[in-house]
């Protein structure tokens, strides 16, 4: 007699191995990283092949190569929307706190987000931790909570322009 458990092991696909051309890419970021940190040294060989092998193996068991294709134009368009919200954040909450006159009312916000729990969600809630004055909070009944230093700014309409961006890089409908 079989448990559902080994029914359901012995019906499943087995997993497929990661292409090479997945290995050779993550291997390549690796080695990219390894240079911009440790820089290139040949005595640091043995320790680079040792760390680029464990932490490509790492990341192919971790998160497995998909079949999703990313649009390219709203990479980009999001990396640009990346780097314009750091700066304006950085500026905006230095200037809250710098500025005795500006009235501050913080407090909590939730937003749900069409994002189910797992990695889009949780790009998600990095990407929207850069906007100005909120931060993820955590989860309250499926939805996600920020906590905002003013909850009179529009932080709601901000955090559904940031879902719909990431959702065209990631052709989330």
């Amino acid at each position: 007699m079989h448990s559902s458990d080994e029914r359901d092991a012995s019906t499943r696909a087995p997993a497929r191995a990661p292409g090479a051309t997945a290995v050779i890419a993550r291997a390549a970021w690796f080695l990219g990283l390894w240079l911009v940190l440790a820089g290139a040294d040949l005595a640091d060989l043995p320790a680079a092949a040792l760390a680029i092998v464990a932490a490509t193996w790492t990341s192919l068991r971790l998160l497995p190569p998909g079949g999703a294709r990313r649009a390219p134009v709203a990479v980009a368009r999001l990396a640009v929307r990346f780097l314009y919200q750091s700066v304006v954040a950085g500026l905006d909450v230095a200037r809250r706190a710098l500025d005795p006159r500006l009235p501050l009312r913080p407090g909590f916000v939730t937003y749900p987000t069409g994002f189910a729990p797992g990695a889009a969600r949780n790009v998600f809630t990095t990407l929207t931790s850069l906007l100005p004055g909120t931060v993820p909070a955590g989860d309250e009944g499926g939805n996600l909570l920020y906590h905002c230093l003013d909850i009179d700014q529009p932080v709601v309409s901000q955090l559904a322009a940031e879902e719909a961006a990431l959702s065209r890089v990631l052709r989330h409908d």
